[in-house]
């Protein structure tokens, strides 16, 4: 069985490490890689879409990131216990048109004993933006840098 640190139950900072590799993991924008970070079965409420099981994440992924060009997420610790997670993020990205959007919204994690994801409940509102507007600028092909700010640094 497949373990991915940090596993629960959560602390602070392990909390803020599992949010963060999160974060990373999402920011590859790699269907496949992004999925191996939940269980075989996991459950996920994704704003309107639902889905279980890696398969059906693959899927829905890929249809997010063929729509949702130069993306780029933050992700910040909203609250932790036990093996769950409570986060709030924001995210950037343009559609094939060129209108970009801000994306705002809050996920709930639930995790099994080896660290792997088996419930994401995430709700999320987005509004076109302005290019001037873009607070998320970072090589799209790396993570995040650690000097760039977050949610709270930027005011979102």
């Amino acid at each position: 069985m497949s373990v991915r640190p940090p596993v629960p139950p959560f602390t602070r900072e392990s909390a803020i490490e599992k949010v963060r590799l999160a974060e990373n993991g999402w920011n590859t924008r790699d269907p496949e890689k992004v999925s191996l970070a939940y269980t075989e079965d996991s459950w996920w409420r994704n704003r309107s879409e639902f889905a279980q099981g890696r398969a059906a994440i693959v899927a829905l992924l890929k249809r997010k990131w063929a729509r949702e060009l130069d993306y780029r997420l933050v992700k910040e610790l909203w609250a932790h216990d036990g093996n769950r997670i409570g986060v709030r993020f924001a995210y950037e990205y343009h559609d094939d048109s060129g209108q970009w959007y801000r994306a705002y919204g809050n996920e709930n994690w639930e995790f099994d004993q080896n660290g792997l994801m088996h419930h994401r409940h995430a709700s999320i509102n987005e509004h076109p933006i302005q290019p001037e507007e873009r607070k998320l600028f970072w090589d799209r092909s790396a993570p995040r840098p650690v000097d760039h700010p977050g949610l709270t640094e930027l005011g979102l």
